[in-house]
């Protein structure tokens, strides 16, 4: 029996990077991405794209993503994110700074997770995968070891498949740098340019000054490539 994992799917390059490794460890995936209010549609067109690129590129009976669901969450619960309302988004901040910018949104992690892990317990598969980073992100507590190690111990004391088996909350970039998730992703041959990263896009162009894009952009140059998407006024190396 094939290994089966439920994958929380956004569009950007980290869960990108997180397919294209579970499913090199050959994990057939359940993806989940969710529709809670965004600004914008592109990360989810490119969830589309993605899905479209491991299916078409894997061969028979092997491992791909298997389904996909889109959740509709109320955003009226997510208030004072830039991501969700009518807020503006920070524009080339000080990234060492230890604050939480106004693109975090509410407890989403939690909420993710929490759906992923239901979905999960209903189709009996104890392997969920996050793309969530501590080292090049943006400051946002549901980010970090602690907390994914917290919600792992908590499903599988309030679970009934937690009661059975061990439920576990994979993060395989959790420790590593925008440059070495990018280089792990060009090593498993992952198209970059299907991906999306941008909190404030306009008209399909990147922003190239929001935290998100500013950190692609230096995970990029730090491995002598040029990041293929289009970026708004931005002259890349």
């Amino acid at each position: 029996m094939k290994k089966q994992a439920v994958i929380l799917l956004s569009g950007g390059l980290d869960s990108a990077t997180v397919a294209a490794t579970a499913i090199s460890q050959g994990y057939n995936l359940y993806a989940l991405s969710f529709r809670y209010g965004q600004k914008h549609q592109e990360e989810l067109n490119a969830v589309k794209k993605i899905i479209k690129f491991f299916n078409q590129n894997s061969e028979p009976d092997t491992p791909n993503i298997i389904e996909h669901n889109i959740i509709d969450l109320d955003p009226s619960i997510f208030l004072n994110s830039s991501l969700v309302n009518d807020i503006n988004v920070p524009k080339n901040r000080n990234l060492s700074k230890n604050d939480i910018p106004n693109t975090y949104v509410p407890a989403r992690n939690i909420i993710f997770l929490s759906y992923a892990t239901a979905y999960a317990e209903s189709r009996n598969i104890c392997n969920i995968f996050i793309g969530a980073n501590e080292v090049d992100y943006s400051g946002y507590p549901d980010c970090r070891p602690k907390f994914l190690s917290s919600f792992e111990d908590m499903i599988n004391i309030g679970t009934k498949l937690g009661q059975e088996q061990k439920i576990s909350v994979i993060a395989p970039l959790l420790h590593l740098t925008k440059a070495e998730i990018i280089k792990k992703g060009l090593e498993l041959k992952l198209d970059y340019s299907i991906t999306h990263s941008c909190y404030d896009p306009i008209d399909g162009y990147s922003c190239g000054q929001c935290d998100s894009c500013r950190l692609r952009l230096k995970g990029f140059k730090e491995n002598n490539i040029t990041d293929p998407i289009k970026y708004l006024n931005i002259k890349q190396a």
